[in-house]
C-alpha cells in the first residue's frame, strides 16, 4: 500500500493513493486517526488497521492527486538519523574507507521538504551536491532489538534526496551544519509498506538524475550497513520512535566526486527513483 501526507486548512493529513488519487483518512471511517503521527502512536492497532484500508479505500471518495498538496511523507519527524559512506563505491570516490560501525549524523525537521515543492540552493553557497537515498519509517518503540527482529520496527519506506552543501559540510569536523539547510532534505512522493518490497528492501535499484541524466545508479543490496542491521545497531544506544526516520546513505556517482564537480543550480530538476517506490522529483530554485 503507498501512503501520502499533505497539507489542509486544519493542518496535516495523510491518506491512501490509488489510481493517481488520494482517499484521506476520514473518508475510510471514523475509527481512521486523521494524523499520520496519531496512527504511529496506536503501535498496537496500526497493523491491523493498515490490512482493512486497501479494501475501505476502494470504496472511499477520493481527492485528485493533483489538488492535493503533498507533504514530507512524515511531516514532522522526531528524528531523521542518516548514514554516511554505505555504499562502497561511494566511500571509494570519497577517499573514505566504510569500518565496523556505520557513521551516523542528524537532520532537523526543517531541512525536510515534499516531492514537487522547490528544492533550495541558499544564498551563500552554489556547491548543493544531489544524494540518492533509501528512507525508513519507523513504526513501533524500538530498543535493544536483535537483528532477525528489527525489520519489524519498520513502517514502511520511501525515496529520500540528502541534498548536501559541501562547502558547509567540511567547515568542521562534523557533518551536520551542511545536511540542515533549509528546503534541502526532500522526501516523498509516497510511503510503500514493507509487505510490497523485498525484506529489508533489498536488491532493488536506486538511481539520481539531474535533467534527465543518469547521475547516480545502483542497487540498495550494495549498502553495507542493511536495514536490519542499522535498526539494531541504533536501538543499542538511543530509542526509535514511531515517526522516526532513518536515511540509509547514498551509492557513488554523487556530483562533488566528479571531475569537474557537478553542483544542482536553479533552474535544475532532480529526480530520485527507487523500484517498487516510486519517483521523488524536485526543481531547484535560488
Amino acid at each position: 500500500m503507498r501512503l501520502v501526507s499533505f497539507e489542509t486548512p486544519e493542518g496535516p493529513n495523510w491518506g491512501v493513493l490509488r489510481d493517481g488519487a488520494v482517499v484521506p483518512s476520514e473518508a475510510m471511517g471514523a475509527d481512521v486517526p486523521r494524523s499520520l503521527m496519531a496512527l504511529l502512536a496506536d503501535e498496537a492497532g496500526w497493523p491491523a488497521l493498515l490490512a482493512e484500508l486497501p479494501q475501505r479505500a476502494a470504496q472511499a471518495t477520493s481527492l485528485p492527486l493533483a489538488e492535493v498538496s503533498l507533504l514530507p511523507c512524515v511531516p514532522r519527524p522526531g528524528k531523521v538519523i542518516c548514514l554516511g559512506v554505505n555504499y562502497i563505491d561511494h566511500a571509494k570516490e570519497g577517499g573514505n574507507t566504510i569500518g565496523d560501525y556505520p557513521s551516523i549524523f542528524l537532520r532537523c525537521a526543517t531541512s525536510l521538504l515534499a516531492h514537487g515543492a522547490p528544492l533550495q540552493v541558499p544564498k551563500v553557497s552554489d556547491k548543493l551536491d544531489f544524494e540518492a537515498e533509501l528512507a525508513v519509517v519507523i513504526g513501533r518503540r524500538t530498543r535493544f532489538v536483535s537483528q532477525d527482529d528489527a525489520l519489524k520496527s519498520v513502517f514502511a519506506y520511501a525515496c529520500f534526496n540528502d541534498a548536501t552543501l559541501r562547502d558547509y559540510q567540511r567547515k568542521t569536523a562534523q557533518w551536520t551544519i551542511g545536511k540542515n539547510f533549509d528546503a534541502t532534505g526532500a522526501f516523498g512522493p509516497c510511503m510503500v509498506t514493507p509487505d510490497e518490497l523485498p525484506a529489508g528492501c533489498s536488491g532493488v535499484r536506486i538511481e539520481s538524475r539531474l535533467n534527465g541524466q543518469v547521475m547516480q545508479s545502483a542497487n540498495t543490496g550494495d549498502m553495507a550497513f542493511g536495514v536490519a542491521r542499522t535498526i539494531a545497531l541504533l536501538s543499542e544506544s538511543l530509542t526509535l520512535e514511531p515517526g522516526d526516520v532513518v536515511v540509509m546513505g547514498t551509492p557513488g556517482g554523487v556530483g562533488y566526486a566528479r571531475t569537474p564537480p557537478v553542483w544542482m543550480k536553479a533552474g535544475d530538476r532532480i529526480e530520485i527513483e527507487i523500484d517498487g517506490i516510486g519517483i521523488l522529483a524536485n526543481e531547484v530554485v535560488a
